[in-house]
Parts: structure tokens; C-alpha cells; sequence
């Protein structure tokens, strides 16, 4: 079933930036707290040097075929292992305890030496660092919640102390605030991010990102919409379909006209409850995850050959202006 003549592309220019203070104060303690962990559990890269454990969480909001692709490609393409889990219900949480307990040393003072591992746990915000955390807690030491966890970006906005989450051996979390890269330069990516609640919602047109969403579902041809909002045909026009959410939800301003902003918000929040089904929004198609890694790769070692550059080129210049320094002062004898 087609009957639509949907968009072949989602036309969209606007750059949606979030980078607030507390976001710049949590990088600069991340980096600052980096030497003191042994690994670190991401939900984005940050970390090349340590020993590292990418989660995807939230995987039973993913397409069902997410996992096997993505696991598949970063064997292949990065040697890296990943886990998929969803820590409100414990999915795989033992795993990521395990590999935790794999990775302990021997630390303390002479006669208190024991083994213990230290994890720092980061990423975007909304992914569900703290969900995480508490859910090894919760399996780890059989004790409740300690990381605050909720809906809404940025609950989370200081480098935590550290979490116990295993005994023996002790394993330490250090919990994080959500941070983004301080600018997503493709539009598309910035309303993927918005959709998936990793922008505060206030910040990007909710309209905007409902009729992505729209968009999405017609790609996928997949109409639920319909028997889920009572709506008779699918729609590929968000100025149509907004109004017979409103409608379906009771989403009136005074005078009877149609809140289109509270069905925008409706529809967001259906989207990542998982109530339109389970979706992915990036292509995930093997040569697509194979230039998005290799591309990611090439783009690491292009920074790093820039960054000893830079640095090369910087102690040149002290060099120059220190043999300038000394050669005014030899002048300044004659």
C-alpha cells in the first residue's frame, strides 16, 4: 500500500544549536576527570584512549533491525564492540557488568590493595545515562536509584561523585552531564536530534519536527497514524494532519479553533514513547554505516595530524621570538 505521492526529501535550513553553560563547565570536567577512570561507557565518542563501551539504549524504540547492522559494522569497520540495551528494563545489564568487572586493577595504598574499576558514563542528553547507571546499580549491589533521571534534557548538569554499583570487584560510575557538540552543522541531523528529545523542545519548532516526523512514517509507509488518531486517508501535508490530531485529542483554543502546537507536542511524545512503533531514524543500510564509520575514522586522525601540526608550528613560533628576544639583547650590549 502507496497511495501517497510523498516528499522524496525533507526540505529544512535552520540550524538548531543547544551548547549552554553547563554544558561547557561538564566537558571541561569530563576531560579533567578522564585520567582517573579505566573505562568509559558512551553513548557518543568522546573518549579515543580509553578503554571504551559504546551503549545504544532505548533499543526497544529502534527499528527491530538496528542492532544486528550496527553491531555487525563496528566489528568490521572499528573493532569495537556495542551493547544494546534498555535500561528501564535491565536489557543486558549484566553483560555491561561483567565486561566492568573484566576490566579492574589493583589499586589502594600498600596494605589495602584491591581491585577496583573506574567508569565514567557520557553522552548526549535524554539517551539515559542516568537510567543506566541506576539499572546497574539496581542488578549490581541490589540497591535504589542514585542518578536523577527524567524526560526533559539536561536534569543531569554536574560531574557527579562516584556511584558503587559492584562489590567485589568494586566498580565506581561517575555519572555526567548531557553534552552536545556546541554545533550541528546539517539541519536534517539537528531535527533528528530534536525529534529523539536531546534538544530542549522550546528551542526548535515543534511543528517543524512534527511534520519530519510525518514525514519519516511516510517514508516508511507505514500509515498506524490512522487507526491511532481516527484519521480516514494518509496525509503527506502536516497543515492537514496537525488539525485531525488536535481534533482527535480534544486540542481546542477558545472560540474552537484547532491547538496546533499542543498536537505537535502530542505527536513528539508519542513518537518517543514508542506508541508510532519502533523506529530509526539513520540509514542503517551496510554501505551507509560503512562510509558514516570510515568517514568518522579519517576524520579522527585528520584532527589529530592537525592539532601536532598546530602544536609543531606553535613551538616554532616561541623558538623565533625567543632567538628575536635574544639577538635584541646582544644588539642592545654594542
Amino acid at each position: 500500500m502507496n497511495p501517497l505521492n510523498v516528499r522524496k526529501a525533507f526540505v529544512y535550513d535552520k540550524i538548531i544549536n543547544w551548547f549552554p553553560g553547563h554544558m561547557a563547565k561538564g566537558l571541561r570536567l569530563i576531560t579533567e576527570k578522564l585520567n582517573s577512570v579505566q573505562v568509559v561507557i558512551e553513548f557518543e565518542p568522546i573518549a579515543q584512549k580509553k578503554d571504551r563501551l559504546i551503549v545504544y539504549n532505548k533499543t526497544d524504540l529502534a527499528h527491530p533491525d538496528t542492532e544486528a547492522a550496527i553491531t555487525k559494522a563496528f566489528r568490521e569497520f572499528k573493532g569495537q564492540d556495542v551493547v544494546f540495551t534498555n535500561a528501564d528494563q535491565d536489557v543486558n545489564v549484566k553483560g555491561i557488568i561483567k565486561y566492568l568487572a573484566k576490566k579492574a586493577k589493583v589499586s589502594g595504598t600498600a596494605s589495602e590493595k584491591e581491585l577496583t574499576t573506574m567508569v565514567m558514563v557520557v553522552g548526549m542528553p535524554n539517551v539515559g545515562k542516568s537510567s543506566l547507571i541506576n539499572s546497574l546499580r539496581r542488578i549490581g549491589v541490589k540497591k535504589g536509584k542514585a542518578a536523577p533521571t527524567g524526560a526533559i534534557p539536561g536534569i543531569t548538569r554536574t560531574v557527579a561523585g562516584t556511584i558503587k554499583v559492584l562489590d567485589s570487584p568494586k566498580v565506581y560510575l561517575i555519572d555526567t552531564p548531557g553534552v552536545m557538540i556546541p554545533h550541528i552543522a546539517d539541519p536534517i541531523s539537528a531535527i533528528k536530534v530534536a525529534l529523539t528529545g536531546a534538544i530542549s523542545d522550546h528551542l526548535s519548532d515543534e511543528e517543524v519536527i512534527a511534520d519530519y516526523l510525518l514525514f519519516q512514517l511516510n517514508q516508511a509507509q507505514d500509515y498506524g497514524y490512522l487507526k491511532l488518531y481516527n484519521i480516514k486517508e494518509p496525509t503527506d501535508d502536516i497543515k492537514v494532519f496537525l488539525p485531525q490530531v488536535a481534533k482527535y485529542i480534544g486540542a481546542l483554543k477558545k472560540g474552537g479553533e484547532y491547538n496546533l502546537p499542543a498536537a505537535a507536542q502530542f505527536l513528539i511524545k508519542q513518537y518517543r514513547l514508542g506508541k508510532l512503533g519502533r523506529f530509526t531514524l539513520d540509514d542503517i543500510q551496510p554501505e551507509s554505516l560503512e562510509e558514516f564509520l570510515t568517514k568518522e575514522t579519517e576524520d579522527s586522525v585528520s584532527r589529530r595530524q592537525q592539532k601536532k601540526a598546530d602544536k609543531i608550528e606553535e613551538r616554532k613560533i616561541k623558538r623565533q621570538i625567543q632567538q628575536q628576544k635574544w639577538e635584541e639583547r646582544e644588539q642592545a650590549k654594542l
